[in-house]
């Protein structure tokens, strides 16, 4: 698929200049499963095997690598052809959601019924610092041109995953599918997002059994109920040394005023 690139002028004192220059890529995969077409994804153009996977098991209709028969991803044609053993529900009724671009899942987003995320040991601010820090040096390093999210998963030893993409959600999503590629449970994680963090995101990091979600920015009032009839302590602002917490504020080793 031929990708053209924009022509980009700076508009400055009054005159329009040409500036060397990249965009951020956009990329739309047609997600077929059994044989049905069931969802198009927007997304950044890397790594489309994490997205598929992740996008797969956060809707439900995977649990492990071994579900799948299929998994083939066109790029040229932008077509992604899976078989997994399980049989997809006769109605799939698409919720739109409001991830950049806006995001698709086949539920609306609550946390699962009857799940308390694993509490595990109280971490400590200085963690979520900490890992907020590699997030935004990695984020540095490849988002040259701004327009990326990013996100991540770690523990008090550090990252384990990080991934970037234009969606919000879709990070969130390439988070799962990889940790499901490489084997890694992210029961008792901490999840970070460099975006605001929705309904969704909050349902899937349930989904994954993280302790913790921390984002540089805010969290909606449904994500925070999420996060607290989960069990996840929902932290936002991560920035010049302060955050606030919207949950569960017992998941975190320091003194309350």
């Amino acid at each position: 698929m031929e990708n053209r690139k924009p022509v980009i002028h700076r508009y400055q004192n009054g005159k329009l200049t040409l500036e060397q220059g990249e965009t951020v890529q956009e990329f739309a995969l047609l997600l077929q499963v059994n044989g049905r077409q069931i969802a198009t994804l927007v997304s950044s153009p890397h790594d489309l095997r994490q997205l598929v996977v992740g996008f797969l098991r956060l809707q439900g209709f995977v649990q492990s690598i071994a579900d799948f028969d299929l998994l083939a991803i066109c790029d040229d044609f932008g077509v992604a052809n899976v078989r997994i053993k399980g049989e997809l529900p006769d109605q799939l009724r698409p919720v739109l959601t409001s991830g950049c671009g806006t995001g698709i899942t086949f539920t609306l987003p609550e946390a699962p019924t009857g799940m308390i995320c694993p509490a595990g040991q109280p971490t400590e601010a200085a963690t979520i610092f900490s890992l907020m820090d590699q997030l935004n040096q990695l984020t540095d390093r490849y988002s040259t041109h701004g327009g990326i999210h990013s996100a991540a998963a770690g523990d008090e030893q550090g990252l384990l995953l990080h991934c970037e993409d234009i969606g919000r959600h879709n990070t969130v999503d390439r988070i799962a599918g990889e940790a499901l590629l490489r084997g890694i449970d992210l029961s008792g994680k901490l999840l970070l997002t460099s975006g605001r963090i929705s309904s969704e995101m909050a349902a899937k990091a349930a989904q994954l059994g993280v302790r913790l979600l921390a984002s540089r920015t805010s969290p909606t009032d449904m994500a925070a109920t999420i996060c607290q009839q989960a069990g996840i302590t929902l932290v936002g602002y991560v920035r010049g040394g302060s955050f606030k917490v919207y949950s569960r504020p017992e998941g975190i080793i320091t003194p309350i005023g």
